[in-house]
Formats: structure tokens, sequence, C-alpha cells
């Protein structure tokens, strides 16, 4: 693979933790549709500036496929409050048709057919996100290309990146043969478990960004599970995660909150932060949700799922 940054990678794996601690990060705005919040981009940015949030998480463009946030944008969002951090979205565990690496040749089916053009290390379309694909994320491939998204972010200027999808490992630990979910299931490419991939994936990740700018922030998305490996939490600064007591306006599953609470103890054992993103519009459920991140310590914010809108993040005591 040919290198994309041409700046060495780190052999330490510390995280950037000294960039986004816990006791100063106490609300969040999650958007990647900021064209949607205004008629015109530099309200837009107005808006972001004056938002009050600690962190806030912005697709690297400026609205999906459009042009890139530019470093004063950047500046002007993240400098409008004291120890503010911008991060930018980076899907790692999927293809997104609209980005600009996506060629016109390439296609996979529902079927699972494809053309000859698409690269092998594009597995299938995601049946809940028209446009989205499964990949398999250690090909070497995928990774130079995903390396060369974050060569933009970093240039950019943005804290940080939002690593979303990192549960990709999760598809590759069902067993046809056996009809079985296996969670240490080993991939007979590399010799490891699909979870260690996945770990050594952002591990790469971190150490290529922080090798050019140290405390580079880096927060995955759900994957829960990963935190069982000392080496995972170490190297990341933080989590978001999605559903957690909702999915949507209905209750999530008491045992799958039960089963990520336990894994995020690990994360709030070494005192990083984890960031709730609930979609539910039921205000007696944000009370009770509210309540919970309060008492377990937790950063939450409320917003759609189409994240076009800034939502509201009380997690603090804060009304907004």
């Amino acid at each position: 693979m040919a290198t994309v940054l041409a700046t060495p990678l780190l052999v330490a794996t510390a995280s950037g933790a000294e960039a986004l601690s816990k006791e100063d990060t106490c609300s969040l705005a999650y958007v990647l549709q900021a064209g949607d919040l205004a008629a015109r981009r530099a309200l837009v940015v107005s808006q972001l500036a004056d938002s009050k949030r600690d962190v806030l998480i912005l697709d690297r463009n400026y609205s999906g496929n459009d042009k890139p946030w530019s470093v004063a944008e950047v500046q002007t969002i993240r400098q409008a409050q004291p120890a503010r951090r911008v991060i930018a979205y980076l899907s790692i565990g999927e293809a997104e048709d609209y980005r600009e690496y996506w060629q016109k040749n390439w296609s996979v089916s529902d079927d699972g057919k494809r053309s000859k053009a698409t690269p092998s290390f594009v597995v299938a379309p995601n049946p809940n996100w028209p446009g989205n694909y499964k990949v398999r994320y250690w090909d070497k491939r995928w990774q130079a290309l995903v390396f060369k998204q974050l060569q933009e972010i970093v240039a950019a200027e943005f804290d940080g990146i939002y690593l979303d999808i990192i549960d990709a490992f999760e598809l590759f630990e069902y067993d046809a043969a056996t009809d079985q979910w296996l969670s240490h299931r080993k991939n007979p490419a590399t010799g490891r478990t699909f979870r260690q991939d996945m770990v050594r994936w952002v591990q790469k990740l971190a150490r290529r960004a922080r090798s050019i700018r140290p405390g580079f922030v880096v927060v995955p998305q759900n994957g829960s599970a990963l935190l069982e490996n000392p080496d995972y939490v170490q190297i990341v600064d933080g989590i978001g995660i999605e559903d957690l007591y909702t999915v949507d306006n209905t209750p999530q599953d008491p045992l799958h909150t039960q089963e990520v609470l336990g894994h995020l103890q690990h994360l709030k054992n070494a005192r990083k932060p984890v960031f709730l993103v609930e979609y539910t519009q039921i205000p007696r459920q944000r009370d009770g949700i509210r309540r919970a991140a309060i008492q377990e310590g937790f950063v939450v914010l409320f917003t759609n799922r189409a994240l076009n809108q800034i939502g509201t993040s009380p997690a603090c005591g804060a009304s907004s």
C-alpha cells in the first residue's frame, strides 16, 4: 500500500486524552447534514459556533458530498467557546457511494451480483442505509482510501475523528456453516479475530493522525464489546453510543442496555467520556434518560436520526 501521509507511524499507543477530558466535556452536538441548519453557509457556521456545546461532531464535508469545511470555518466554530473540540465524522467499516472515492462503475446488488470493476473489499449493500456498503475493513486497499480522508481531516485542522461502523466486525462473526454467531471468530485472511482486526485498524488510524498532531482525538461510535480489550481502551479518547435506552421512540431491550453498560465500565474506569446519542422524541423518555445519564456520568444528546439539527444536550444540567 502506498503511504498516504509522509510522517511515519508513532510507536507509542498513548491516546490524546489530554485533549478530551471527562471533567470539561459536558455537552455534545452531532450534525452530519449541516446544510439543513440554515439557508446560507455563513449562518450555519454561526449557529454551530453559538451552540454552547463542548464537542461538535461534523461530517468532514459541509453536507454529505458537498465541499469540505475550510480551515477558517473549523477555527471559527472552535474558537467561539473555550476548550471546544470540533471532530470530523469518518466511516471506517462501510463505503459510501456519495464519497469522492466511489467510482461510477462500482456496484453490488442485494443478491450479491457485482460489476467487474467493483473491488473485492466491497462486500454487500447495507439494507438499512441505501448507498452504504459493508467492506472488508482489514483490506489495505480500503484502508488506503480511509487514510486519504484522514489526511484531509487533519489538513482541515479538525481536533479529531468520530469513527463510525466500528461494529462492522459483527457482520463477519456469523458462521453460516453452523448458523451461529461466534464472538471471537477468526478471520482466515489475517489469522486474527475480526475484533482484533478492528482494534488494529483503529490503532493504525490513531497513530497515523497523532504522528502529525499530538493529542488528536479518536472517538469510536458503538461496537462497545471492543472495550473488553485494554489496548483499545488505551488508544481511544471516549466512545459514542447510539440507542442505549431507546430505539427511536421504543424502549431498548433491557438486556442490550445492561450488556453495553457492562462494556462501558471499562471506559468509566479509565475516566474517559461516554457520549449517548438518543433519538426518542418522547419527553417522558428523555427525562428518564437524562436522569440515568447524570447518574452514570455520561454526556447525552437528544436529536433526530437524520442528524440535521443541533438537538439538546442536557446531561450536565444544562437546558440546551
